[in-house]
């Protein structure tokens, strides 16, 4: 058996607080502790990462595509396994591959990638998102309205499946009921709001019936109003509710993304992406059921303009929240590490703690990525 694996960097972020004068040991393609910088391990490979920072991988629980490849338009093994590959050069290594609303077929094909996937353990891949088809026709956004549909026995029963890894399902009370919800909840599924019209008092039923997030906060639902504060209102003023915040300056105002990112608990929010095939990709067109979108100054749209996705990656959505929205960069790597670990109970990843999965991102102080490491190993 080899020696450990020794990681050094001024500053080791643990996904809670930030370590100085310290190095990171790795055995086995695990994390075994910190150590003083004079107590480096006999037998060491040490490691110059040339940065200024380590950091625990990102955890992205809401990817629709990246490196040219769309999940719902290749739900196999192999499209995810491009996809999570062209999410990690910036920085994500591990995520929810996301299907958005489509026909059965889709959503079965999409269910079978990911448990072959998780199942063989394919790097990056730990479970899916389910977003629809049981939401809002009113607040569909980009999602193809034939395909908007209540949800029946047959769909309760695959998003209860327990060989999927972790499962998120994005539902809307106009399409699902609060029983559905429980049941949901009560196997282990992570139900997210979203794509909806409800009222506050439905969505804090929702909430205490086992709901546990909300997806893409102030995007495809009823805005903030002082006296209907809505989904919006009810999952601020709940400190037990996960929020993904996509922080691109194009579904959310910098303005609002800072006075949430002020005023919210950082342990429940959590950066997304929502990021579409075009990420990694030079292509600025591709298809998406039978429509076209356009890629313009990192905007995704259809013809009528409205957003389809995003073109945005985990380090550039950190870097936004830090220079546009006053962010501490501590606080921004937090939610995209350890909150979103926290939310999906993912125990060893997301953090450089004891025993976690030494998923690495070397970073310089100016958010640029130096190296990604998996398991200890370099990303190739």
């Amino acid at each position: 058996m080899s020696g450990p694996t020794v990681f050094r960097a001024s500053a080791i972020f643990d996904g809670s607080v930030v370590h100085r004068d310290r190095q990171l040991v790795v055995e086995d393609g695990r994390v075994k502790g910190l150590a003083p910088l004079a107590d480096t391990p006999a037998r060491s490979r040490i490691v110059d990462t040339e940065a200024e920072w380590l950091s625990p991988g990102f955890v992205d629980w809401q990817v629709n595509g990246g490196g040219g490849v769309l999940f719902n338009d290749n739900p196999s093994p192999e499209g995810l396994a491009r996809i999570a590959d062209a999410h990690r050069c910036f920085g994500t290594t591990a995520l929810l591959p996301t299907v958005i609303t489509d026909e059965p077929a889709v959503t079965k094909a999409a269910a079978a990638a990911a448990a072959e996937a998780t199942q063989q353990g394919a790097p990056g891949i730990v479970g899916i998102h389910f977003e629809g088809p049981h939401i809002s026709v009113a607040r569909k956004g980009v999602h193809d309205p034939r395909f908007i549909r209540p949800m029946e026995r047959d769909d309760l029963a695959l998003l209860r499946r327990r060989d999927l890894g972790r499962i998120v399902a994005t539902v809307a009370p106009e399409n699902a009921t609060v029983d559905d919800v429980a049941a949901l909840a009560q196997a282990g599924t992570i139900v997210s709001l979203g794509h909806t019209a409800t009222d506050h008092d439905t969505a804090r039923r929702y909430f205490s019936a086992g709901a546990r997030a909300v997806t893409h906060l102030f995007n495809a639902m009823e805005p903030l109003h002082h006296r209907q504060p809505g989904l919006i209102g009810a999952a601020l003023e709940n400190p037990a509710i996960y929020c993904g915040l996509i922080a691109d300056g194009h579904h959310v105002h910098p303005s609002v993304l800072s006075m949430v990112f002020a005023a919210g608990p950082k342990t429940r929010l959590t950066l997304v992406t929502d990021a579409m095939s075009s990420v990694g990709d030079p292509s600025d067109t591709f298809e998406l059921n039978g429509r076209i979108v356009h890629r313009k100054g990192g905007r995704l749209t259809i013809e009528d303009g409205t957003l389809a996705g995003s073109d945005l990656d985990m380090i550039s959505a950190i870097r936004f929240s830090v220079r546009e929205c006053g962010v501490a960069m501590v606080d921004a790597l937090r939610m995209a590490t350890s909150v979103p670990a926290s939310m999906l109970g993912l125990e060893t990843i997301g953090s450089l703690r004891p025993g976690a999965r030494a998923d690495i991102v070397a970073l310089h102080d100016s958010l640029e990525i130096a190296q990604v490491h998996m398991a200890g190993e370099p990303d190739p």
